[in-house]
């Protein structure tokens, strides 16, 4: 049983690890887009490209998918197997939904000519923001094999402990977009 603990630990312990190089990555992403947020080339600034209530419509859907992730966790500490599958299903919805709304404004700069390399600005756009979308879309990989896990071996301890990882890695997601819709469009479609 001791053994068992220690084991536990130390993937809690490696998993916070984690989280925090990846909180080093994205103040670095911060630091680099408020660096280059004015570079602009004589090209379109965040207050040109930014369609507010676009975004805002995408960070109600990835917060909502924060509720679903949280409620899943709940339902799979209570051992309650079908409610857990469909809570995860819900959150890999969203999560896509999420997804496919930021790929759609990628697409939409691109077919505009304002992609990554028309200047500096746009490049740290779309380096912070690709970089969010590929954790969501690795957080999304990490749903489906904890579906198939489940599906397999049920909700045993070991899986429910990969879920909360998961549920926090989720939660940390949603942090780091509020942050990027904030200080990235918030701020930059006001011109500050």
């Amino acid at each position: 049983m001791k053994e068992h603990q220690r084991t536990e630990e130390k993937v809690t312990f490696g998993f916070w690890l984690y989280l925090m190089s990846d909180c080093v990555l994205f103040a670095v992403l911060f630091a680099t887009f408020a660096v280059l947020a004015g570079a602009t080339a004589y090209g379109p600034s965040m207050a040109d490209v930014v369609n507010l209530p676009f975004v805002l419509k995408e960070t109600l859907i990835l917060l909502t998918s924060t509720f679903t992730i949280g409620c899943a966790l709940l339902a799979a500490r209570a051992r309650q197997r079908t409610l857990t599958m469909l809570l995860l299903a819900a959150t890999f919805a969203l999560g896509a939904a999420f997804l496919t709304m930021e790929v759609s404004e990628f697409m939409y700069l691109l077919a505009q000519g304002e992609g990554p390399t028309r200047s500096a600005f746009l490049s740290a756009f779309f380096t912070i923001i690709g970089t969010h979308g590929l954790h969501v879309a690795a957080g999304m990989l990490w749903m489906l094999l904890i579906g198939v896990h489940i599906a397999i071996y049920g909700l045993v301890s070991g899986t429910v402990r990969k879920l909360a990882c998961l549920a926090l890695f989720w939660h940390f997601l949603d942090i780091i977009w509020v942050f990027i819709f904030t200080f990235v469009y918030l701020i930059g479609a006001i011109g500050i």
